[in-house]
């Protein structure tokens, strides 16, 4: 085992497994924050909508209050000035009178701000999956620095004498760390379902 550890063949292929793999898990990693990156810069796009469509729907609401109690005023004494603010309505508040189950009711709110929430949700499913990203980034983060170090230990060891313990046990340090490594990446990180 001893001169099996210490070949240049067995240090050779160590040296471009590591060196492939470190490369692979670093770019991953790299993907992996870039992914990030836009789920959080989507997330904040449609936090920022959702905030604005709130607002939008809070102005609705009040224009809907204001034509709603024009209309209620002028309906009796003078319907053709009530039919102008009845025409007005928005089609939400439209619904509820017809439902006639009150006309400030649950359903009318869910309708209004309707677009705001469908904003405020995907914003809340795009920060879980930046989230998710940030995982499995920091993850494969560590893969790759117990990658680099296995190929620091094989480097070393190629450098030393074939006789020399230390090549053996720098050898079997890099063996270790591509283990460690490939455990790592296999049941540590993180797997993003999009």
């Amino acid at each position: 085992m001893k001169k099996f550890l210490s070949s240049e063949l067995f240090l050779g292929t160590m040296i471009a497994i590591l060196s492939v793999l470190t490369a692979y898990v670093s770019y991953l990693g790299a993907m992996a924050d870039s992914k990030q990156n836009e789920y959080e810069i989507q997330g904040m796009k449609e936090l920022n909508d959702g905030n604005a469509e709130y607002l939008r729907a809070n102005q609705d609401i009040t224009q809907d209050y204001n034509y709603f109690d024009n209309w209620y005023l002028n309906v009796d004494e003078r319907p053709e000035i009530a039919e102008y603010y009845q025409d007005n309505f928005s089609e939400a508040l439209a619904a509820a009178v017809d439902r006639d189950q009150g006309i400030w009711d649950d359903t009318y709110y869910d309708e209004m701000y309707t677009d705001a929430l469908t904003l405020w949700d995907n914003s809340d499913t795009d920060f879980e999956l930046a989230s998710e990203f940030d995982e499995r980034g920091d993850q494969l983060q560590l893969v790759m620095l117990v990658m680099a170090l296995g190929l620091a230990f094989v480097a070393w060891a190629s450098l030393l004498n074939n006789e020399s313990n230390m090549r053996v046990f720098f050898a079997a340090f890099g063996a270790l760390a591509l283990a460690a490594g490939l455990l790592v990446f296999v049941f540590l990180v993180p797997v993003v379902a999009i």
